[in-house]
């Protein structure tokens, strides 16, 4: 584990604070309203979505790759969410059989996962048919000024954030062989320019591959 990596697990939640209490929060349990099912969160950081979720979720598994931010991620869920399952997993490899959760969570996760298209296999693969990925995420613009000014500055966000603020994520789950839903497009509160572009919404696991379809197994380069 990087000096940096344990640094940012213990400064996150600060970091996060303003955010959060500016409307992160509202989004964050806005999206999260209509969980139900088995449920799979990726990336679950310190668990700032634990007290979020719903009474339809029968079962909460979250995972977690960082081992600094798991210890923080524990303590949490026996404070909020003693009955969800905690996993130190990679997103890019998730340790669960094929079609076992009904819904897959992922908040600003997949700006920061080394290998987007592989962990969105992963989560395509896990996901029943017809299951849905509840997603919120900061992503490349779709003004080009703003887009330039992120490709500039995404060396800075790496270094500050552990992550990328210029990934087209959307269009990254589309070309896994997700049918995407309802997106809503929005900012990150109280982000610099080049960290405020922001979705929201749901992509569904096709009930069977049809003509043109994907597999999701194999979509985006295996």
């Amino acid at each position: 584990m990087s000096i940096r990596k344990a640094f940012f697990a213990l400064v996150y939640d600060g970091q996060m604070a303003r955010a959060e209490e500016a409307g992160l929060r509202d989004l964050r349990r806005h999206l999260l309203a209509d969980a139900s099912g088995e449920v799979l969160e990726i990336g679950a950081g310190t668990g700032a979505n634990l007290d979020l979720y719903g009474p339809g979720v029968v079962s909460l598994t979250v995972t977690e790759p960082e081992p600094a931010m798991v210890r923080r991620l524990d303590r949490h869920v026996r404070e909020r969410a003693p009955r969800a399952t905690v996993l130190r997993a990679p997103a890019e490899d998730l340790p669960f059989e094929d079609d076992s959760f009904d819904v897959v969570v992922s908040t600003l996760v997949l700006c920061g996962v080394g290998d987007q298209p592989r962990a969105l296999r992963e989560i395509g693969r896990v996901l029943r048919p017809g299951g849905r990925l509840l997603f919120l995420e900061h992503v490349r613009s779709t003004d080009p000024k703003v887009a330039r000014l992120q490709d500039r500055c995404n060396w800075l966000n790496r270094l500050v954030v552990c992550c990328e603020c210029n990934r087209p994520t959307l269009d990254s789950i589309r070309s896994a062989g997700f049918e995407v839903g309802s997106v809503e497009h929005g900012t990150l509160p109280k982000a610099p320019p080049f960290v405020r572009p922001l979705i929201h919404g749901t992509a569904r696991r096709p009930r069977a591959a049809g003509a043109g379809t994907p597999d999701l197994r194999t979509a985006a380069g295996s």
